[in-house]
């Protein structure tokens, strides 16, 4: 039931007290806001690498040649490792549990990319149909690269849609006629693919129409695949495999870690969810200091409230005041001053979270290096049980100085001074 008399006292000792009262009410908001704000930015965190890293699909790899550090059957260090089509079709039909596989080209020279009065320089990649599947990316319009593109050698490109606003900032791209160095390509799909930084413009053209026109022979710059259900231990005996071929093939030895580098996204990403678990685990902790901090302040004023108030706790005691009506007195007040404290410190860390969604999304005023921190949030159900566990707390901060408070006997507080 409410009683109006004991929050008119509450009321009245918190004005009484307003510097000690907003201390103790700062150091619990500041629990509270830290809390939220350090598991927002975890959170945030953890959005923008898992966003930068899911360029490619995690149960991925690749493959680049390398230089070789150590001599081999008379061949000296320094020799290039220069991957081809051959290392292409060996490793797709000697990779266990490969799901799809594609090879990545390049174009010497510059790439000088037109359309009428429209230029710009982009990443031309040759690549293989089943490229989209290890990219992750978003066809917006048309389609991408497919078996008869390579088969027929047809002399179609798909285009990041950064590069159709270049070249086609006011038309539609699809069907159109691009210049690469000097040669029609017709655009057959528009498509997004998250990036590392804004320079990233690219465009996909089939792999063989590169291999024969622009005279760069069967040369691979990297060769992708995706593998099927693999555990970290097993993506690593398939990386020790791709080796040992490698090795075979180009005459390196195995033991010559620079002739390869291979990127294991499936080590990767487990890797990477430890990392992040162990952030999440490190901000609780530092959160849950900071709370307790606040509840420690808590206490410690009502103890002083109780020490203050001594003779008049013996006072109303000594006129038929109930221990109960005592300790409820004392209870409420350190509940009501957590309670407040924790629900502006929750508003304050949640509307910063706000903030900074809302200046991302409308101003863009975030440096390059700000991808890896996307979308900084908590879970509402988390901070709410944050706020309540910290009012429990609060209560238990007040309970022990209002069980001491019930236990004063009247005739010694009436003689406290």
């Amino acid at each position: 039931m409410f009683d109006r008399d004991k929050w008119q006292e509450i009321f009245s000792t918190i004005r009484k007290n307003k510097t000690r009262t907003v201390l103790t009410g700062f150091s619990v908001a500041t629990g509270i806001f830290m809390l939220i704000f350090l598991l927002g930015a975890g959170r945030g965190l953890r959005n923008g690498m898992i966003s930068t890293f899911s360029q490619d699909a995690t149960n991925s790899m690749q493959i680049y040649g390398g230089r070789t550090t150590k001599a081999y059957k008379g061949t000296p260090e320094g020799k290039r490792i220069q991957m081809v089509n051959a290392d292409f079709l060996t490793l797709k039909k000697s990779i266990e549990k490969l799901d799809v596989i594609s090879a990545m080209s390049y174009i010497p020279g510059a790439e000088t990319i037109s359309y009428k009065n429209n230029f710009g320089n982009f990443n031309v990649s040759p690549v293989h149909d089943t490229y989209k599947e290890i990219k992750n990316f978003e066809i917006l319009k048309g389609r991408f690269l497919n078996q008869n593109d390579l088969k027929e050698y047809r002399k179609v490109v798909a285009i990041q849609d950064e590069v159709k606003k270049v070249l086609f900032p006011n038309e539609t791209a699809i069907n159109k006629l691009i210049n690469i160095n000097d040669i029609k390509f017709k655009v057959i799909g528009v498509f997004h693919q998250k990036s590392f930084d804004d320079n990233s413009r690219d465009i996909y053209i089939p792999i063989t129409v590169a291999q024969k026109i622009f005279n760069n022979n069967d040369y691979l710059q990297r060769i992708s695949f995706t593998l099927n259900d693999l555990s970290v231990e097993e993506s690593k005996d398939i990386e020790r495999q791709i080796t040992y071929k490698m090795a075979e093939q180009h005459q390196f030895s195995r033991e010559d870690k620079n002739a390869l580098w291979i990127q294991n996204n499936i080590e990767n990403s487990k890797t990477f969810a430890s990392l992040f678990s162990a952030i999440e685990m490190f901000v609780w902790v530092i959160g849950t200091f900071t709370i307790v901090l606040g509840v420690i302040g808590v206490f410690n004023i009502m103890m002083i409230v109780v020490r203050e108030r001594t003779k008049e706790i013996g006072i109303r005691k000594a006129i038929g005041a109930s221990p109960r009506s005592v300790v409820s007195l004392i209870l409420m007040e350190a509940i009501f001053i957590t309670a407040v404290s924790g629900y502006f410190g929750l508003i304050a860390g949640v509307g910063l979270l706000e903030l900074i969604n809302y200046f991302d999304l409308i101003y863009k005023i975030y440096p390059p290096a700000a991808i890896y921190f996307l979308n900084p949030q908590v879970d509402l159900g988390i901070a709410v049980g944050a706020t309540i566990v910290l009012v429990i707390t609060g209560a238990l901060a007040g309970f022990f100085p209002a069980r001491k408070a019930a236990s004063i006997r009247p005739i010694e507080a009436l003689r406290d001074e």
